[in-house]
């Protein structure tokens, strides 16, 4: 694999070059940030997009943001929530389900209204949340109580809860009745078998500590999970062969992974820089494009009709050696990184 640590973005023309051996395979674009769409102040979570209503939904401190992609439309305040930690579309986006750790409940909200259907709760301090797709369930990660509860959307009910242990994080589901989630302080996956209402494996993360983000690239059949010590693991999802490390950079959080061009994005915060992964088959995945960003920007989501990707971040500023970067006022703000010849 290709060990770009420490490289800047690369040009188009370097693109090509690294993805000669893959001749067969179609050439990734090269991504440029092409847009930055102001936001109201305030701390995020996680991103999600919702192709229906074509938004991208982001989690803040206090509610949730919606920006209407199409026409630059941005809702500051479309929802209120505690502190907001996924935005989850459901029913082909007329619902959303929201985590709020602030109040340990899950709360079902309308879309386009903004308003609160019902509040379910959770266990403590409710963070990332997945739909099951067959089974129309969504599962959610419990950040402080080591489980996850399953909630039934149609129902507006908790219908169970399953010991994994450990913290919690990012989850995926491969569409066929498992979910996968990264277990941040045990550096593994655990894998939940959503019918069964079980856990019934686990994953070793070898090499990685605090794994973050995690995507599962359906075509090629495995889980990219991003790792606070500068990797990403590829690992299979159906058995947990460790396939591959990437060297990335510092401050990851989401996994980004756009099916139809078959790549993933993993944003890495602390260094401000968009790793840009080539996911042609379980042994052929490779950075391709290392992006200049922002520092802050860690986590995002995209649009796959159009390829844009969606990272929220603001202009931050370390006060002090060994201080958490703080972010200045009025700064928040979108960016959109587009691939080559994108609109």
């Amino acid at each position: 694999m290709q060990n770009l640590r420490g490289v800047p973005a690369l040009t188009l023309s370097t693109v090509l070059a690294l993805s000669a051996p893959f001749a067969a395979a179609q050439t990734p674009a090269a991504y440029a940030v092409t847009d930055h769409i102001k936001i109201p102040d305030g701390g995020f979570d996680y991103a999600s997009f919702d192709p229906a209503l074509r938004r991208v939904y982001l989690s803040r401190t206090g509610g949730v943001t919606a920006l209407e992609v199409d026409s630059g439309t941005v809702i500051g305040h479309l929802a209120d929530v505690q502190h907001a930690h996924e935005v989850l579309p459901l029913n082909d986006g007329a619902q959303l389900l929201v985590t709020d750790s602030g109040s340990n409940s899950v709360r079902l909200i309308e879309a386009r209204s903004g308003k609160l259907i019902t509040d379910i709760p959770a266990g403590q301090k409710p963070d990332g949340a997945v739909l099951d797709p067959g089974s129309g369930l969504a599962v959610v990660m419990d950040g402080h109580g080591g489980d996850v509860t399953v909630i039934d959307p149609v129902a507006k009910a908790a219908v169970g809860r399953i010991a994994v242990g450990g913290t919690p994080e990012f989850a995926a589901a491969d569409g066929a009745g498992r979910v996968y989630d990264n277990v941040e302080d045990q550096n593994r996956i655990a894998v939940i078998d959503v019918k069964a209402r079980a856990l019934v494996g686990a994953y070793p993360l070898k090499g990685c500590e605090g794994p973050t983000g995690l995507a599962y690239a359906g075509d090629a059949g495995v889980l990219i999970a991003a790792c606070a010590n500068g990797v990403a693991k590829v690992i299979r999802a159906s058995d947990g062969a460790d396939l591959a490390t990437l060297a990335i950079g510092l401050g990851p959080d989401a996994v980004i992974y756009d099916p139809v061009r078959h790549l993933a994005f993993i944003p890495c915060g602390r260094d401000g820089v968009l790793e840009v992964i080539a996911v042609r088959s379980a042994s052929d995945i490779a950075i391709v494009q290392r992006l200049k960003t922002l520092v802050g920007a860690r986590t995002g989501a995209v649009d796959p009709q159009t390829g844009k990707v969606y990272l929220p971040t603001a202009h931050f500023v370390a006060p002090a050696p060994g201080v958490k970067p703080v972010a200045t006022p009025g700064t928040y703000e979108l960016l959109v990184v587009s691939p080559t010849g994108a609109s």
